[in-house]
């Protein structure tokens, strides 16, 4: 077993499975046994229980959360010189899928809880316009209604990347039932993951539902005939019925974070900015992203003294080569560079216990009192 070489990690994955560990390996050599390790039985029964999960028609698997977003995408329709307007805060699959496609992603500045604003959207809408493309950041999810609004306003379709946000809900409706479709990543840092990598889309819209089962699989209706050209981005067999066990266990892993990160906030308040919840949220702490001074500094410091703290993430989309010809400067999401010099992602996770975080604050407190 490999150890990690801080006292507190980021996360622990090992420590994570022992509860469930038997399940998992009876699962695995049952589906070895079963000798269907492509489509089948278990990923139909996923995707079942996935889309009731988040109250929608239907849920398709596929390799990764950035395929998600890629299928769902080129799946409405987008070309060469059209624009879907998201945030510039996000991972970077978020305006990667969006150029995949050959349309171009338009940032928009951001709210105080990290999630795209609003009240900046409509100022970004253009002829070219195709999508909105919220991101619930962190697990925290983005003002849905508002975006819905603008984009029925605008005649403009909505892509949730909901890859943090698996069971965050807002006025009560969970993630990944608001736009047209929406996307979840099933990466191990997740949530609900698989053992390896994986992803999920949702929607209501039947006929994009046909459209992704067959994107997914070459474009093919069965063996014999291709309907369109596409990728290859299937869920295996064997992580569609590992994440069905996964899924037994969502709720309560997600109580399990919400009030560890609640308790971070308690006693964290008087020293950090903390993530707090805003009405009518339920947000799932994918990270726990407290806003920090001297980032850079206590960092090293927690780092030094055996928690592992990491930042999510340390340059904005807008900022990174690949995006160099969208012509951005720093100065262009005052909000979004605000927070990206101040976030920092602190451990949790289940399993991490009272005494540990009790030790990560007692850092953080010592590091101010001595850099005050």
């Amino acid at each position: 077993m490999i150890k990690s070489s801080f006292d507190i990690p980021y996360t622990n994955f090992s420590g994570e499975v022992q509860p469930i560990k038997k399940e998992l390996m009876n699962t695995f050599e049952a589906v070895l046994e079963s000798g269907q390790y492509i489509l089948g039985s278990e990923v139909e029964a996923l995707e079942n229980e996935f889309a009731t999960y988040c109250g929608v028609r239907g849920a398709v698997s596929v390799g990764s959360g950035t395929g998600a977003l890629y299928l769902v995408l080129r799946g409405l329709g987008l070309t060469e010189g059209q624009e879907v307007i998201t945030a510039p805060n996000s991972f970077i699959a978020s305006a990667a899928s969006i150029a995949l496609t050959g349309a171009c992603p338009v940032f928009v500045d951001v709210r105080p809880d990290g999630n795209i604003d609003p009240e900046r959207i409509e100022a970004a809408i253009t002829p070219r316009t195709k999508a909105i493309l919220p991101v619930h950041i962190t697990g925290r999810p983005a003002r849905m209604p508002e975006i819905l609004d603008i984009a029925k306003r605008h005649h403009l379709f909505v892509v949730e990347d909901a890859a943090q946000a698996v069971g965050a809900k807002l006025d009560g409706r969970p993630v990944g039932c608001w736009g047209d479709a929406a996307c979840f990543s099933l990466h191990p840092l997740k949530n609900l993951h698989v053992f390896g990598d994986g992803g999920m889309i949702t929607t209501d819209n039947a006929e994009l539902l046909g459209q992704m089962v067959k994107a997914r699989n070459h474009g093919l209706v069965n063996r014999d005939q291709c309907d369109a050209w596409s990728v290859n981005c299937k869920l295996d067999a064997i992580q569609a019925a590992l994440l069905r066990i996964q899924m037994r266990y969502l709720e309560e892993r997600t109580e399990v974070r919400r009030q560890l990160a609640f308790r971070y906030n308690d006693i964290l308040r008087s020293h950090v900015d903390v993530p707090d919840e805003g009405p009518g949220e339920c947000c799932v702490f994918q990270t726990y992203v407290a806003r920090v001074e001297k980032r850079d500094d206590l960092q090293r410091y927690l780092r030094e003294h055996g928690v592992e703290a990491l930042v999510h993430y340390a340059t904005p989309i807008h900022l990174q080569p690949a995006a160099k010809s969208l012509g951005h400067s720093e100065n262009d999401f005052p909000n979004t560079m605000h927070y990206v010099n101040r976030i920092l992602s602190l451990p949790l996770y289940p399993g991490l216990t009272h005494a540990q975080q009790d030790r990560v604050v007692e850092l953080i407190v010592a590091f101010y009192q001595t850099h005050a």
